[in-house]
Order: structure tokens, then sequence, then C-alpha cells
């Protein structure tokens, strides 16, 4: 999608370039820097709505790739959680210990404080 500032400014920039030259033609000097000054409004409305687009852009990029991390994300914390689930049902004795043992490790961190 096009923003209407760039729309806008190139009309300006080429009504101002047309406005200098008739001027120019014409030897009216006050046409022709009106002219001029039109074209370098235009021109800088159209670099505006240029810079919107691209930020427009990069937005959308962002929240693609913000997405697709989130899924991304998701999908190894399922696949972990069965990976997990997997090995305390195999060897259910071994993940108590474990458990225990990072739980009194804790404890140790928590009561050195």
């Amino acid at each position: 999608m096009v923003d209407i500032d760039r729309v806008t400014g190139a009309a300006r920039e080429l009504g101002g370039k047309v406005q200098s030259a008739v001027g120019d033609l014409v030897g009216s000097h006050g046409d022709s820097v009106e002219g001029r000054l039109r074209e370098a409004q235009g021109r800088g409305e159209n670099l505006y709505g240029q810079a919107k687009d691209a930020v427009r852009h990069v937005a959308d990029d962002v929240s693609d790739y913000a997405e697709d991390a989130f899924e991304t994300g998701g999908n190894a914390l399922r696949q972990g959680s069965r990976a997990v689930r997997g090995q305390v049902e195999e060897s259910p004795l071994a993940a108590l210990l474990i458990a225990g043992v990072l739980g009194y490790g804790l404890a140790l961190l928590i009561h050195r404080r």
C-alpha cells in the first residue's frame, strides 16, 4: 500500500516543476521561485511518505518474526515437556531423586542469603 503523502508529494513536485518551467519561459521570476519552492515541498512530502512506508514495512516484518518465534518456542516447549514426561514415566525413582537434589540445592542457595 502506497502512502498518500507519496502521491500528493509527487503531484506537488510535478506541479512545481511545471510552474517553474512556465515561470522561466515567460520570464516571471515570482512564478519560477514559487514553482521551485512547491517542487521542494513536494519532494519532501514524497520522502516523508517513503519513510512512513518503510517503517510500516519494517513493523510488519517484526510482527511476522515475533509470531514465528512465539510458535517455534511453543513447539520446543511442548517437545521438551513430552521428553521429560517420557523420562519420568520410564524411571520415576530417578526423577524423584533428581527433583529432591534440585530442591535441596535451591534451599541451600536461599538460606545462605
